[in-house]
């Protein structure tokens, strides 16, 4: 059977927005282990004294007194006869690391700053005949008049299957994809290859981004997200004013392989065929569309209406937006493993579906083979519908990101590190959807 209702997904846990309330924070650079930089300019405060008389000179944008209407560009310190020994950045708003280069002479912060908010920059240079120049720059940041907000789907601490993507809601269209990309750091505690895609056709906001692996998540991962959008105009004149950060666990792999005309599902755990059970899927009008899903929601039971049904279906588990479910059918038992009797729900035995819905957690892959109806992109989280070059087409950067345990960096697609996650056994994903 079919429900067709959109889900509530408040049962995901939204993630609350951060915003920054930390008190009065300082960061001193330790200028050997900063983070990549970004980008800088803007007018800058420079200390008195010229180098060829043996004086460093430092600049610090942006410059002191001002207010700063590009908190994308951050802070940027340089020092011209002379190396930087020291930046420290006094803020009540988010912590400001940043990265020195090569040969010591400008140092770079690493993401937006916040908007309306102070900043207060101390930075030291040496000379070469170890003479000391400090300079300082205390400076706000402007008020934009529109911002947007963020929200992810994943809950707090709750556990996801191998194939979760991270899903964000936007509530602005985005034109600057790619600075809101270079924005979103992800850590895992096991490494892992990816890439983000943008959807303007989810149907839940304006638009979305995902993060996919290039395989399936390697099971036990912990998994922390920090959106740094805060100062990142999204798109002319929209503005970030909030943080977003959450952090959750990928379980053990489950996977399910519906084969229709065979009547029959596999269910493989942990990498080995856990079941064989047989299935009843949806009758000829009604077709189980093909699809490498991924599972939902689930709820016992679940209030199913359609054309002459009205009924309560216990051990439900949700795998499209439509209406498709993996449930008890306890009235199609005589049917499961011979024909499709369904309105396109996959129908199994009290037993098996009691046994499959105690086991499932959003985000496990569910694959449908064998039947006429193709599935259709966004009907459910489809991100596995597509090969990773279709992916990687679909981010604005068109590069991978290398994923670890302190953050993640871009990487070229066409030849990423070797990732030491895999597509777990029965994770067939036969099913593609038509070339992008």
């Amino acid at each position: 059977m079919r429900q067709a209702a959109f889900p509530d997904l408040r049962r995901f846990g939204w993630s609350r927005l951060v915003e920054s309330g930390l008190g009065t924070l300082v960061t001193c650079a330790t200028l050997g282990l900063l983070l990549a930089a970004c980008g800088g300019g803007g007018k800058s405060a420079s200390s008195h004294g010229a180098s060829s008389s043996g004086e460093a000179r430092v600049s610090i944008t942006p410059t002191s007194g001002s207010v700063d209407s590009t908190p994308n560009s951050g802070i940027r310190v340089s020092a011209a006869g002379g190396t930087i020994s020291s930046v420290s950045v006094q803020t009540k708003g988010e912590p400001v690391t940043g990265r020195l280069n090569a040969d010591g002479t400008v140092w770079q912060s690493k993401w937006a700053l916040n908007v309306s908010q102070r900043y207060a920059v101390v930075a030291t240079a040496v000379t070469h005949s170890r003479k000391r120049v400090t300079e300082t720059s205390s400076f706000r940041t402007f008020t934009p008049r529109q911002t947007f907000t963020t929200k992810i789907i994943e809950g707090y601490g709750q556990t996801y299957g191998v194939g979760m993507p991270i899903i964000l809601y936007f509530s602005q269209p985005v034109t600057d994809k790619a600075a809101v990309e270079r924005a979103l750091d992800i850590r895992s505690s096991r490494p892992v290859i990816g890439s983000w895609y943008w959807d303007s056709q989810c149907g839940t906001a304006p638009v979305c981004a995902y993060f996919r692996p290039r395989h399936y998540w390697p099971s036990g991962t912990q998994v922390s997200f920090t959106g740094h959008l805060n100062g990142i105009e999204a798109s002319p004149g929209v503005y970030g004013d909030h943080t977003l950060t959450q952090s959750f666990r990928i379980g053990s792999p489950l996977i399910a392989d519906v084969n229709t005309a065979g009547h029959y599902m596999n269910v493989y755990r942990d990498g080995k065929l856990f079941a064989h059970w047989a299935i009843s899927s949806g009758r000829p009008g009604d077709d189980t569309p093909n699809g490498s899903y991924l599972t939902i929601e689930k709820a016992n039971p679940v209030d199913m209406k359609g054309p002459g049904y009205d009924i309560e279906v216990p051990y439900s588990v949700r795998f499209t937006w439509s209406g498709d479910y993996l449930h008890d059918a306890y009235w199609s038992v005589g049917d499961q493993g011979f024909t499709n009797v369904s309105h396109g729900c996959v129908n199994m035995s009290p037993e098996n579906a009691t046994t499959y819905y105690n086991m499932a957690v959003p985000g496990d892959p569910v694959n449908v083979t064998g039947s006429p109806r193709a599935g259709t992109l966004d009907n459910g989280w489809t991100m596995w519908f597509l090969t990773w070059n279709q992916w990687v087409r679909g981010s604005a950067l068109h590069e991978a990101v290398q994923v670890a345990s302190d953050g993640s960096t871009f990487v070229s697609a066409s030849s990423p590190p070797a990732n030491s996650s895999a597509a777990p056994l029965g994770a067939s994903n036969s099913y593609r959807a038509p070339a992008l």
